[in-house]
C-alpha cells in the first residue's frame, strides 16, 4: 500500500512539473519591464511653502493622464499607488490607448474585473492587455474614481497636463467640460512586455531630473533625451526624480534612502541607475523651505551615497552619479529666494569633489562642467538657464543628456 502510495505520489509531482513546465513555455521568454514611471509624493497641508496644484478631493470624477513611453512593446500593464494613503482607494474603470487616436482605448482589467480596489500602503497592476506600442510612443490613460478619494499621494509638478472631468468619462474621446490640473494622480507606471535581455536605467533625483524648467507637455526634461539615446538599443528609462527630493532628509517627498527600493530596485527590468541627488540637501536647509534646518556637511552627504551604492551592488544594479549643477542666484526675486550663499557654493564644490574622486562609483557625470558659466562658475550658462538660475531649460537638459556614456550603459547591459 505505502508503494503504490509512493508510485501515486511520485506522479501527480510529476503531472505538476509538467503543467508549471507548459505554463513556463506558454508565457514565452518574454518579462515585464518599466517602460515609464512617477514617483509617489505624500500630500502635504496648507501652512507648507508651496501649493499642491491638484484637489484635495476626487468623487464621481475622471482623471486622464498622457505619458510618453521610453522602450516599446506589444503588451503593456500600468500600474497605480497608494503608497501614502490612510484609506482604500476605489478604481472603478481603466482605458488606455495611444495619444495619437490611432487605436481606441481599450479597456483594463484587475484580476479580471474591470474595477478594482488598492488598500492603504499598496499598490495593483493590471492585467496585461495587447496593445502594440512603439518606443516613444505616447500613451493616454483615463481613470474614474467613483467614490470620495482623499488625494494623500501624487506627483507633483510632473511638466504635464492632466484633465478632470465629471463622471465616467474615460471612454469619451474628449473629457467634457475638463478642468486642468499639473501633477499625477495615483498612475504611477507602465510596464511592457520584453524580451529577456532588455533592460530599464533608473533615474533618482529631484526637480533638475523631474525636469522642472523644461517646456510643458514637450518631453523635453534630460531623462526623456536620455531614452532617445537608448532607444534604439531597447534599453528603458524611468524616471524616479521628484521635486524638493534630497538623499538624506524627506522633503517634497520620503529622502533617498528611505524610497531607494520602492523607486529604483523594485523597477522590473533594473539594472543601472543614475544618481543626481544634492541640491536641495546643500540648498534647503536655512532658506524658505527649511529655514530651521542645520546645514549638512559632505561627510553625511558621502556616506548616503555609499548606502545607495551598498544596496544597488547588492542587488547587481549599477551606479553612475552626477556632480551637483551650479545655483547661485537660485530663485532670487521670487519668495523662494534664500537657495544659495557662499558657504552652499563651498559645499557643492566639495561635494563634487569627493563624488568625482571617491573611485566608488561604477561611472561618474561632470553635470556641474557640462551646465557651468566658465566665467563664473557658481552659476549655470546663459544658454543653458530656464531663467530661475536653479533648473536648466531645454538646451541645458539636452545637453545633459549627451554627456551619459551611452556606450558604457550598453556594454554593462550585454
Amino acid at each position: 500500500m505505502k508503494a503504490k502510495l509512493g508510485v501515486m505520489a511520485t506522479l501527480v509531482l510529476a503531472m505538476a512539473a509538467t503543467d508549471a513546465s507548459a505554463g513556463r513555455e506558454a508565457a514565452g521568454d518574454a518579462r515585464w519591464m518599466t517602460s515609464w514611471y512617477a514617483a509617489p509624493q505624500p500630500a502635504w497641508d496648507e501652512g507648507f511653502i508651496l501649493p499642491m496644484n491638484v484637489p484635495r478631493l476626487l468623487n464621481d470624477q475622471s482623471v486622464r493622464e498622457t505619458v510618453r513611453l521610453s522602450a516599446g512593446g506589444k503588451r503593456i500593464r500600468l500600474v497605480f499607488s497608494n503608497r501614502y494613503g490612510r484609506q482604500p482607494v476605489r478604481i472603478g474603470a481603466v482605458r488606455a490607448g495611444p495619444a495619437d487616436g490611432s487605436v481606441p482605448a481599450l479597456a483594463l482589467s484587475f484580476s479580471g474585473a474591470g474595477e478594482a480596489t488598492i488598500p492603504p500602503g499598496a499598490v495593483i497592476t493590471s492585467d496585461p492587455v495587447a496593445l502594440a506600442m512603439p518606443p516613444l510612443s505616447r500613451l493616454t490613460v483615463s481613470i474614474y474614481l467613483p467614490s470620495p478619494t482623499p488625494i494623500t499621494g501624487f506627483h507633483w509638478g510632473a511638466q504635464q497636463t492632466a484633465q478632470l472631468a465629471a463622471g465616467n468619462a474615460v471612454a469619451a474621446p474628449r473629457f467634457p467640460g475638463a478642468t486642468r490640473i499639473e501633477g499625477r494622480l495615483f498612475f504611477h507606471a507602465v510596464l511592457v512586455e520584453a524580451s529577456r535581455e532588455a533592460h530599464t536605467v533608473v533615474v533618482l533625483g529631484d526637480s533638475i531630473s523631474d525636469g522642472n524648467g523644461s517646456t510643458q507637455d514637450a518631453d523635453r526634461r534630460w531623462p526623456d533625451m536620455l531614452a532617445q539615446r537608448l532607444a534604439p538599443d531597447g534599453i528603458a528609462v524611468a524616471n524616479a526624480g521628484i521635486s524638493g527630493g534630497r538623499l538624506l532628509r524627506d522633503g517634497m517627498g520620503q529622502s533617498a534612502l528611505a524610497r531607494f527600493e520602492h523607486d529604483v530596485l523594485a523597477q522590473p527590468g533594473v539594472a543601472e541607475v543614475i544618481v543626481l541627488l544634492g541640491t536641495n540637501d546643500i540648498g534647503w536647509p536655512g532658506g524658505p523651505f527649511a529655514p530651521a534646518e542645520r546645514a549638512v556637511t559632505v561627510d553625511e552627504l558621502a556616506n548616503g551615497y555609499r548606502q545607495l551604492l551598498a544596496a544597488a551592488h547588492a542587488r547587481g544594479v549599477r551606479v553612475t552619479a552626477g556632480t551637483v549643477p551650479p545655483f547661485e542666484g537660485a530663485l532670487e526675486g521670487t519668495p523662494f529666494a534664500g537657495h544659495d550663499s557662499p558657504e552652499k557654493e563651498r559645499l557643492r564644490k566639495a561635494l563634487n569633489r569627493w563624488i568625482l574622486g571617491c573611485g566608488l562609483f561604477d561611472a561618474v557625470v561632470d553635470f556641474d562642467a557640462v551646465l557651468r558659466d566658465p566665467d563664473r562658475p557658481q552659476r549655470l550658462r546663459k544658454e543653458f538657464d530656464s531663467g530661475d538660475h536653479l533648473h536648466p531649460g531645454d538646451a541645458g537638459y539636452r545637453a545633459m543628456a549627451a554627456a551619459i556614456d551611452v556606450a558604457a550603459i550598453k556594454e554593462h547591459l550585454r
